[in-house]
Parts: C-alpha cells; sequence; structure tokens
C-alpha cells in the first residue's frame, strides 16, 4: 500500500471513529461541514419543546447543541457515541447540560442502544450508516427504541458522488438511497421518503420514517 493510501486509510478510520488529537480536528472539521445537514435532519425529525431525543454518532456535537435549543428545558437530549474522544469532547463543552440533565451522553454502537423500547420521541443520524455492517440490524434497533408514531432522521451524502471520493473506499459502505429506504420500510417505518436538503459540495439527503 502506498503512502497516499495509507494516509487515505487512516483518514476514513477517524471518519468512522476520531480517536485522538487528530480525532478532535476531524470533530471540529464535521461540526463546520455537517452543520447544514444535521440542522436539516433536525427540522425533518419535527422535534418540539419537551420532546425526548436522540443523536445517534453524533460526532463533533453540533446536533445536540440544535437538539438542546429545539427541545428547549423541558426535554431531554441523548447522544450516543462509539468514539471515546467524541464522548470526552461532548462532556467538556455541554458540562452545564449534562450537570442540569437535560444532556445524556452514552457509549454505544447503533446496533444495541441503550434506551428501553419506545423511549424516545425522535432519532437523527447523520453520516453514521456507511460504517454499519447490518443495516437491517440497526435500524431495528432504532425502531425499538421509538415510540410509536416517532421518527426517524438519517442524513446520507449522495452516494454516487461519495464514491468519486478517494477515500471511501476504505470501510465505506455506500448504499444506493432507494436500498435505505426500502430497507427502513422493512424494519417498521413508514412513509420512507429520501429529500434532498443541506450545502456544500457534495449533495446530501435525508431519509424520514415514521415508526408504525
Amino acid at each position: 500500500m502506498s503512502l497516499v493510501e495509507r494516509c487515505l486509510e487512516a483518514l476514513a478510520a477517524q471518519l468512522g471513529r476520531p480517536r485522538g488529537r487528530i480525532g478532535r480536528m476531524i470533530g471540529l472539521a464535521l461540526n463546520r461541514g455537517n452543520r447544514s445537514l444535521v440542522g436539516a435532519a433536525i427540522d425533518a425529525s419535527g422535534a418540539t419543546t419537551g420532546a425526548a431525543v436522540a443523536d445517534v454518532g453524533f460526532g463533533g456535537g453540533v446536533g445536540l447543541e440544535l437538539l438542546l435549543r429545539r427541545v428547549g428545558t423541558p426535554g431531554r437530549v441523548h447522544g450516543v457515541e462509539v468514539s471515546d474522544t467524541m464522548l470526552a469532547q461532548a462532556r467538556n463543552r455541554f458540562g452545564r447540560e449534562i450537570a442540569d440533565g437535560h444532556l445524556v451522553l452514552h457509549e454505544a454502537p447503533m446496533e444495541a442502544l441503550p434506551f428501553e423500547d419506545g423511549a424516545l420521541d425522535a432519532i437523527v443520524s447523520t453520516n453514521t450508516i456507511y460504517f454499519v455492517e447490518h443495516l437491517d440490524v440497526a435500524l431495528a434497533e432504532l425502531a425499538r427504541v421509538l415510540r410509536p408514531g416517532g421518527t426517524l432522521v438519517l442524513g446520507i451524502g449522495d452516494p454516487e458522488r461519495m464514491a468519486s471520493m478517494p477515500f471511501t473506499r476504505f470501510g465505506f459502505r455506500l448504499r444506493p438511497m432507494r436500498d435505505v429506504s426500502v430497507a427502513m420500510d422493512a424494519a417498521g417505518f413508514t412513509g420512507s421518503v429520501a429529500k434532498q436538503a443541506g450545502g456544500g459540495p457534495t449533495p446530501s439527503f435525508v431519509v424520514v420514517g415514521t415508526r408504525s
């Protein structure tokens, strides 16, 4: 493997699970690059004041910030991550909200969420499913923890454009948008639909489904 390929592989690994000093820099970059898409996903979730919501794979934490504003002090935001670095960064950034009980952080994968059945009103997850091996298992788990009528919103970069990026051949699972919608339907979501959202050089989509 060439030096360039090793660098691209390292970048892909950091995007999937940011670690250490470089991971903290990745988190800041994710906040800047993903803010528009994350905002669109949160808008599509329909979360309102007092809701119980989660950002699964929150990365740099911009989604936590926006969700805390959205649900207000009567609500509760859960942040789920597999990256120790991103969890530590969020603890530092949102210390007051954690102490007040408005934000709860969890270290867990998407396939094994630490919630009771039907505990959440809405879930957003942005640029995460590329790193999920078994999408059907993950979506079934997301459906389990949503109340009936709750909303799941997945934020996804256009898979065709992403396939042209040199680092995505290292560990990324780029699924056609139609396949994602079909998988959501199979997992128990109704009305799953992809809508273009966000800005930036790569077209992005939110895929929205309602827990049946």
